[in-house]
């Protein structure tokens, strides 16, 4: 049958399948399986209809729970159903899955696979989450790669239906869920095909109906329970040979051939490694280069890992295998092996196989690799592959890491690489929220549509949100790519924000020759002396090809305020050469009329404008000889950094994280605060300007700034005496702090440029139309005055807070927050008000938050906005999910007020030794306004001096909970 050829990430081509195999769809957003309940949702907007002629029934809960709960309830009643989750949201499902399990009820959810929150929230990809739910008698099957997306989605609703047991499917998380690829996608005969009707009828006709009333799910004495269980085993036996059956008929309809296990390599291997998703296609290209070089080594790809075939695994593994390394992408703490290690050990066990000439069944040894998304690449398959040719290979290792802790990791050659010189890889370097993702998904589909190449797109993000910075790797040419892990030598580069040149080393992966495209305020005689050194001797060793274009500029001419995405994309087509010019052209205009045409026409003739603009604007850089440059990349911290920060945090921030030692990090999640500060972003294009004299100082830009990078003082003028020349102040608007001096200052190099101070800012000029008190001007001339300007602003000591009032604006400005430069978006609505939260009350504030975005922005690593005052108090932050978050906080609570009323309890008991009157000032103190607070305060700390010196059990117990004894406050921060 001829082949339907499209571009599609993990998610649409598991999704497709599901929508058009199902009728009921119970839906809860969790990253990174989202998509798959978007597009559902969106298809049935659409009146999309799926293989049976009916529109499915999507209906989005309000938890994962929830989801489960109304699949498990659909099934009952005999619909075709399905769902989609990841990580902590198929942990909330296993109580529903044990009883689809149990009940023997046919479906198949579909998994982004996610780490699970541990020691901290990870959205990345491991196999942490379907090997929770292992227990719970779905079977499991994996997907490699975007292909097999959509293929095993079918196999495995056919072999559910068939076989009775309910499946996961799973992929891996980013890796594959949002990896674009060139694939030909199942059209609807062949769904039809795969699912057989006389199934489908009977899963109907056991749904339960009053027509034909049964009992399902009592309640079993210990007299039969055991029996009942044991009365499921024939359904798991028959089961691998079901999936099997549907994989062979899949191969009949498309030619692509699976099995539960394949094999790829020399068929007498004596080194083989076992592993399950994505990293097959690494491990892939590793054997074939190996094998082409002198070695024998095979790899076996693991479909179906429950339930397992032993015999099946078996007819995979070569005769002459000497020895196996099993990879799993989970940890299980405590094991004496990770799952898949303990299923292949305990099978060989079982067999008892031997082979050929009489020698014992082959070595297996365990290891760890690629969890939360680390890279898996060629070069480490070699590594372990090399680890396997001694005499006794270590067991229980970790790939990829440097584990200077309990020594498990292996050594490799980080350079060793096996990408086909036939691929050209491009990397983009890019702002959340420019378009940069955007434009690089619509160039793979125009290149992997519009030529006989194949094309492959991964996106890696930065977990702050918009702001952050995004590297788009994108692979194309006239073989497969399978290579699924980063690029490390491009031949395209692409930097689409000039000021990431000052902080990343952005050409660390150019290949010789390669092209270097950048987005700069400059032209192609100026840019040059505007590069650090490093940049500039980078462009001459590698003999880089060096291009420029002023996008913005470009951007603002054509109508695009500040969309640089098709203005880079024009020029990342002039340069490859991927297409001839005009056929690339129209690409684009088609692209974009695909994309924008629901928004009008208005927006398309703006990109087409900005489309016709670029290649004009495109300027070719002479390099000169030597390096100039009078500076280089700056530090990502400053160097008064405390040691953690710099050390630790700072190599994180610099892309560097990766290299970092298992002794560096912290075992149990805890980190520093106060260290978002350290971090200067430089993001914004233009920053807030001050103008003292029309400023009525009304606080509402200090109010709305959702960064807190607006920030005022009223202090005393013998400061100004030490002031930065251009320090700007003016005389306080207050009666009664006439006498002092105001001044409005701003971060520029944390600021996001959201312009939110100039919307709110109620004071216009008379004279000057549209000029404000506050207004936006450029950031790169101000910047080297203003961070001076800054450092000296916070240096000026706090204003008395007892001389504030916390219910007026106007004064609760003159607060310190203690939530400072978050990663949020831009302009976020959100981040505001927890920034007012902590200038209230954050030196005894807990904080019980959910996961989602504030979770993002307020504990995201490498740096945390929460900080705290000179004191070193200030609020303390901790996550537990989505779904317990009232609860999570109720606890803090629970706890802080028995911590308190124990220490009463006990403070009675040493009155003699503490003072009799101080027991009963602590007892009896009001803590209703900062003052009152502030003086609990100081009779606590000599309660705590006093006990110091007393030995006692009850005195060490009132020492451990005497802080309690001062009034704190819980807030229960949502998700979004």
């Amino acid at each position: 049958m001829k082949a339907s050829f499209q571009i599609l990430d993990g998610n649409e081509a598991a999704a497709s399948v599901a929508y058009r195999l199902n009728e009921v769809i119970a839906i809860y957003p969790i990253t990174p399986s989202s998509p798959m309940g978007e597009w559902a949702d969106q298809w049935r907007q659409e009146g999309k209809k799926n293989i049976f002629g009916t529109i499915p029934t999507v209906v989005e809960m309000q938890s994962e729970g929830g989801a489960a709960g109304a699949l498990h309830g659909a099934l009952q009643a005999g619909a075709l159903g399905t769902t989609f989750t990841a990580s902590q949201g198929l942990l909330l499902m296993i109580p529903n899955m044990f009883k689809i399990a149990g009940e023997l009820t046919p479906c198949v959810i579909h998994i982004a696979a996610r780490t699970i929150a541990t020691h901290a929230l990870s959205i990345f990809g491991d196999h942490s989450d379907v090997m929770a739910a292992r227990m719970t008698g779905f079977a499991l099957l994996s997907s490699d790669s975007v292909q097999e997306a959509g293929d095993f989605a079918l196999i495995a609703q056919a072999a559910s239906l068939e076989s009775r047991i309910p499946f996961l499917h799973f992929f891996d998380g980013f890796r594959t869920s949002h990896e674009l690829n060139k694939i030909n996608v199942l059209e609807d005969d062949d769904l039809r095909a795969l699912i057989d009707e006389k199934m489908v009828r009977q899963h109907r006709d056991r749904g339960l109906t009053p027509d034909r009333p049964v009992l399902r799910g009592t309640a079993q004495n210990p007299d039969v329970f055991f029996q009942a269980r044991e009365a499921i085993n024939p359904f798991y036996l028959a089961c691998p040979t079901i999936v099997q059956n549907a994989m062979n008929r899949l191969a009949l309809r498309t030619g692509r051939a699976y099995h539960l296990f394949d094999y790829f390599g020399n068929p007498d291997a004596d080194r083989v490694l076992v592993l399950m998703g994505s990293s097959a296609g690494a491990a892939e290209e590793a054997v074939e280069y190996l094998n082409g070089h002198g070695e024998n080594v095979g790899v076996i790809k693991v479909r179906l890992f429950r339930p397992f075939a032993t015999d099946a695994f078996l007819a995979a593994l070569p005769k002459n295998a000497r020895v196996i390394a099993v990879l799993d992408r989970t940890k299980e703490p405590g094991a004496v092996g990770e799952p898949m290690y303990s299923e292949i050990v305990t099978a060989l066990a079982e067999a008892n196989r031997t082979t050929q000439d009489g020698r014992s069944s082959p070595r297996v040894v365990g290891g760890r690799y690629g969890l939360s998304s680390k890279e898996f690449t060629p070069a480490m398959v070699k590594g372990v592959f090399d680890e396997l040719k001694k005499e006794t290979p270590k067991n229980h290792f970790t790939i990829g890491i440097h584990d200077d802790v309990t020594h498990t990791s292996l050594a490799y050659d980080s350079g060793f690489s096996t990408e086909s010189p036939r691929t050209v890889r491009a990397l983009f370097y890019g702002l959340g929220s420019d378009g940069t993702v955007g434009a690089n998904k619509n160039s793979i589909k125009i290149i992997g549509e519009n030529t006989p190449n194949h094309a492959q797109g991964y996106f890696v993000y930065d977990s702050k949100k918009a702001g952050s910075v995004t590297v788009s790797h994108l692979r194309f040419g006239p073989d497969p790519i399978s290579s699924t892990y980063l690029i490390s030598h491009a031949s395209f580069i692409g930097c689409h924000q000039f000021q990431f040149l000052e902080r990343m080393d952005v050409l660390a992966a150019a290949e010789q020759g390669a092209t270097f495209l950048l987005n700069a305020p400059f032209g192609a005689e100026g840019v040059w002396d505007h590069l650090p050194r490093k940049v500039q001797a980078q462009i001459i060793e590698k003999k880089i090809h060096f291009f420029v274009i002023d996008g913005y500029k470009v951007a603002r001419e054509t109508g695009m305020a500040s969309r640089i995405n098709t203005i880079m994309q024009v020029g990342f087509f002039a340069l490859s050469g991927v297409l001839p010019h005009a056929e690339a052209i129209a690409a684009i205009k088609g692209a974009i009329q695909k994309t924008y045409g629901k928004r009008g026409d208005a927006v398309v003739q703006k990109n087409f404008a900005a489309v016709d603009a670029s290649v004009a604007h495109l300027q070719e850089v002479r390099v000169p000889a030597q390096v100039t440059s009078a500076f280089d990349i700056l530090a990502p911290v400053s160097a008064e950094a405390p040691g953690f920060v710099r050390n630790v945090l700072g190599a994180m921030i610099a892309g560097n994280g990766d290299d970092l030692p298992v002794s560096a990090l912290p075992p149990d999640g805890t980190f520093p605060t106060g260290t978002a500060k350290w971090e200067k972003r430089n993001i914004a294009l233009q920053i807030p300007v001050w103008d003292e004299e029309l400023c009525i100082q009304c606080g509402k830009c200090v109010l709305v700034c959702p960064h807190a990078v607006i920030r005022s003082k009223v202090y005393d003028s013998s400061v100004l005496s030490d002031a930065p020349p251009g320090f700007k102040s003016a005389k306080p608007r207050w009666r009664e702090f006439e006498s002092l001096r105001y001044t409005l200052q701003v971060a520029p190099e944390d600021c996001t440029g959201c312009t939110l101070c100039v919307e709110v800012c109620p004071a216009k000029s008379k004279s000057e139309v549209k000029h404000k008190a506050i207004n936006m001007e450029a950031q790169a001339p101000l910047r080297e005055a203003e961070a001076s300007n800054w450092d000296f602003f916070l240096s000026i000591p706090g204003f008395d807070r007892g001389r504030l009032s916390h219910s007026h604006v106007k004064d609760v400005q003159l607060l310190e927050p203690l939530f400072e430069f978050s990663g949020a978006c831009a302009g976020c609505g959100e981040t505001p008000y927890i920034k007012v939260l902590t200038q209230l009350f954050g030196d005894r504030l807990l904080i019980a938050n959910a996961t989602g975005c504030s979770s993002i922005y307020g504990g995201n690593l490498p740096t945390t906005p929460y900080t705290q005052i000179v004191h070193g108090r200030g609020p303390a932050w901790s996550n537990s999910l989505f779904e317990d978050n009232s609860e999570f906080g109720l606890g803090m609570r629970l706890a802080v007020d028995k911590q308190a009323d124990y220490a009463r309890e006990l403070l009675p008991f040493h009155a003699a030794d503490l003072g009799e009157a101080v027991v009963a000032d602590v007892l009896g103190a009001r803590q209703s306004t900062e003052a009152e607070i502030a003086a609990q305060r100081e009779r606590v700390a000599l309660i705590k001096r006093k006990l110091a010196g007393l030995d006692s059990r009850e005195a060490h117990d009132l020492l451990a909970v005497a802080d309690a004894l001062v009034r704190k406050t819980i807030w229960i921060v949502g998700g979004d």
